[in-house]
């Protein structure tokens, strides 16, 4: 059997089509979306290569139409769950093995798949489930994933290059194994791209997998997995079970097999999975490797050196694309006094003139919440901020989830540093602005890092390199992800590694080697070649 030092195809971002009027991207989407909208999909587990049906079923609806079915997805009992642990662990006896490079062809075979025949369809069904613009559509579920998908093939070659030093006596060399056992992934709703992303870098290292999607992205992560059957993902090597989150979690920990979590998702649920891994810690074959990226109370600071205009778009952007349901999304502003009216009135002037609805009509920039419970969450704090003596409504401020779960874009005005917006993850698109003496920078620097309990993303935004570097100092542990100039949203793999610490998560960079690096147990092998014979060392004479 032929051998080689296989060089794989250099990695490069996935170009960004427009959908522009006229263009072909954008009949086909649309075209894709309606086949889609008027079909009825039903979702099966996934389990050794085999679609699973249950019979007990949930209902999947377009967050801006709740009223219209796109189809059902099935729940697993224990006894799936059960069975998807049993089946991962005698796949990886065959994929654990499986020369890297031929890993390697699955994943990028996969991101082709997905630029070209698959890229309608996915970025249709990321629009119908999550209520993504096409722009939101495309960055995430074509382009971020199809990024993660090949970039990661890079990465895994340089990890494996990583080599020691050797010399005439030994050759030292160093194996990147696969976790020895099954790993879990857990995936949020609000990214397609990182939905495939999690099950996929492990698979990719060697590893087998359990996957439970959100149950309000289950109808885009059917595509995510019909992806990865097309590209010959092995049977076994990722499960995909839905259903009761507690159940399908205990019964994936209870497991000694258990080697591993990858989740993203809210942070209190994050440290109750790390609570119950360290309660079965004493049944584990080995210590499980826990991956965590949570959630972002995400800031703007602006100086007074900083162009209005540009702090304005930062937050406009930064807040409001996908109705603010990014970990990364603008959810606090501070904006010195001398800066205020202009900025006031930009932001102002932009939200007046957003469209907001379905996505399917592509001059809305917002269009509906994820669900009931958000929508009811966010009307609940901007009624509390109408009826504050410490706050005001400055636009937006209305909602209506008759036909879907529809939050105006909302800016809240606080002369309360502490006010409650300013610290509460709330996951949507509001966003409050403390507006502060010009002389206090300092302080409000020192302000933004006390704020909160998360460090996922923030932004300064000045033109005085001295506030830059003086910021950059101040915030260094307030981010993961810290922008100069720039809106805090919009990380690229390769470019822009994503993740943050404090309660935002273990910062293990997502769309980089360091993540990857965390699925694979290293085993040093020293072989020499002449073996001694005599016990003595030179020193005893």
């Amino acid at each position: 059997m032929g051998k080689g030092f296989f060089n794989v195809p250099v990695a490069v971002n996935e170009p960004v089509k427009s959908y522009a009027p006229g263009t072909p991207e954008r009949t086909e989407v649309l075209e894709a979306y309606k086949s889609l909208y008027n079909s009825t999909t039903d979702v099966p587990l996934y389990i050794n290569g085999k679609d699973i049906t249950t019979g007990n079923t949930r209902t999947m609806s377009p967050p801006h139409d709740h009223k219209h079915i796109l189809g059902q997805y099935h729940l697993a009992a224990k006894s799936h769950v059960e069975q998807a642990i049993t089946t991962a662990l005698e796949a990886r006896k065959t994929w654990s093995v499986l020369p890297w490079e031929q890993r390697a062809a699955i994943f990028l075979k996969a991101a082709e798949l997905i630029a070209g025949p698959y890229r309608a369809r996915i970025n249709a069904a990321t629009m119908l489930a999550q209520s993504k613009t096409i722009h939101q559509a495309e960055i995430d579920a074509a382009c971020e994933l199809i990024d993660f998908l090949r970039f990661n093939v890079q990465f895994m070659t340089d990890i494996y290059m990583e080599q020691p030093e050797s010399n005439g006596d030994a050759w030292n060399r160093v194996e990147y194994r696969p976790l020895e056992g099954f790993t879990y992934a857990v995936t949020p709703f609000n990214f397609t791209a990182i939905a495939g992303n999690l099950p996929a870098c492990m698979a990719l290292m060697g590893n087998v997998v359990v996957w439970k999607p959100s149950d309000s992205q289950v109808f885009s992560a059917k595509v995510v997995m019909d992806v990865f059957k097309e590209a010959g993902v092995p049977d076994g090597v990722i499960n995909v079970v839905f259903g009761d989150p507690v159940m399908i979690t205990e019964t994936v920990l209870s497991s000694p097999d258990f080697s591993g979590l990858h989740f993203t998702g809210s942070t209190y649920i994050f440290k109750e999975l790390w609570k119950q891994i360290g309660n079965n810690i004493h049944s584990y074959k080995t210590y499980p490797r826990i991956v965590g990226e949570t959630g972002g109370k995400d800031f703007i600071v602006a100086h007074s050196s900083a162009n209005a205009k540009q702090v304005a778009t930062a937050i406009t952007r930064g807040a409001f694309e996908f109705q603010g349901q990014k970990c990364s999304a603008a959810s606090r502003a501070y904006i010195p006094e001398s800066l205020w009216e202009d900025v006031k009135n930009f932001v102002v002037e932009d939200v007046n003139s957003f469209k907001m609805g379905s996505p399917e009509d592509m001059s809305n920039f917002v269009t509906a919440v994820i669900h009931e419970g958000s929508f009811d969450k966010l009307a609940k704090y901007i009624d509390q901020a109408k009826a504050d003596s410490d706050a005001e409504i400055l636009v937006g401020g209305n909602y209506d989830k008759s036909t879907g779960y529809f939050i105006e874009p909302t800016v809240i005005l606080t002369t309360n540093s502490k006010y409650e917006t300013m610290c509460t993850e709330l996951f949507g698109p509001v966003i409050t602005i403390y507006v502060y003496p010009d002389n206090e920078y300092s302080e409000t620097l020192a302000l933004v890092d006390e704020t909160s309990e998360y460090a996922l993303t923030g932004a300064i935004l000045a033109t005085d390199r001295y506030a830059i570097d003086e910021a950059t100092v101040a915030l260094q542990n307030s981010a993961g992800n810290f922008y100069i100039n720039d809106k805090p949203t919009g990380a690229v793999v390769g470019q822009q590694p994503f993740g943050g610490a404090r309660a935002s998560g273990t910062n293990d960079k997502a769309g980089s080697a360091q993540n990857l690096l965390r699925w694979v147990s290293p085993r040093l092998i020293k072989e020499t070649f002449v073996t001694p014979v005599d016990y003595r060392y030179p020193f005893l004479g």
